[in-house]
């Protein structure tokens, strides 16, 4: 397998920020950490070795970056508000810098799905709702999609607008609507230990009243908030929905 580790210094982050990419063609798989992760995290896990098949087999090129949520809504000793402008400059450099990345390295016209579990998941699907123009589709795994639970009861607009079920059911715009419906979107939890099933049954909800297509799943008892539990969806989401 095809693996490259690359880097550059972001100009909305300041700082430097890796990203690993495994393969060479298919659809593009853009991977969020699950919460204050780096880009190796879904291959120290083995994630990676569960879809190696589909790399190789071109159907899929994985891109793996860095989380901040150490620096923003999982750092206590930060000032919420700090916490909000930071989540807001990792929203930057994914659509400014690590999009045109992925574009350099495949083409403008192959797809881009985001993809992640835990926290990973509502960033993953953040992002797609947010820029359903730039992204085509996510893969939210495990996830709650009200950001107001990491933000111990702070609010403001950027909270607002970086969580899916604040600023969905209001979404009226048919620009973002209608590219939104045009995506490929996979919902998917256990009802094991520490899952929260109904989160991914509300997100669900939003989207049926919206009018968009999408696949919700919910896995058995046995599948609890862990690597195993992701090990058994992502492959099954690249074979069967893609």
């Amino acid at each position: 397998m095809r693996r490259v580790i690359d880097s550059w210094h972001s100009p909305a982050l300041n700082k430097k920020m890796e990203i690993v990419s495994y393969g060479h063609f298919g659809f593009s798989l853009l991977l969020l950490p699950t919460a204050a992760a780096d880009y190796l995290e879904y291959e120290r896990f083995l994630l990676i070795d569960y879809i190696s098949k589909y790399i190789n087999e071109g159907k899929v090129k994985v891109f793996s970056i860095n989380s901040i949520n150490s620096e923003s809504w999982l750092n206590r000793n930060m000032h919420p508000r700090h916490k909000s402008i930071r989540h807001q400059q990792f929203n930057d450099y994914v659509f400014n810098e690590v999009v045109p990345y992925i574009r350099h390295q495949t083409s403008h016209d192959t797809p881009i799905v985001t993809c992640g579990a835990s926290l990973g998941a509502l960033h993953s699907a953040n992002l797609f709702f947010k820029r359903p123009d730039l992204i085509n589709g996510v893969i939210a795994m495990s996830g709650v999609y009200d950001l107001q639970s990491y933000t111990d009861g702070y609010y403001d607009q950027d909270v607002y607008f970086n969580s899916p079920m604040s600023y969905l059911p209001g979404l009226d715009d048919d620009f973002f609507l209608e590219h939104i419906r045009k995506g490929s979107i996979h919902v998917l939890t256990g009802s094991g230990a520490y899952e929260s099933p109904d989160a991914s049954r509300a997100l669900s909800g939003v989207l049926r009243s919206k009018g968009i297509n999408h696949n919700l799943e919910i896995w058995g008892a046995d599948m609890r908030h862990d690597w195993p539990t992701w090990r058994a969806m992502l492959p099954y989401v690249i074979e069967t929905k893609f």
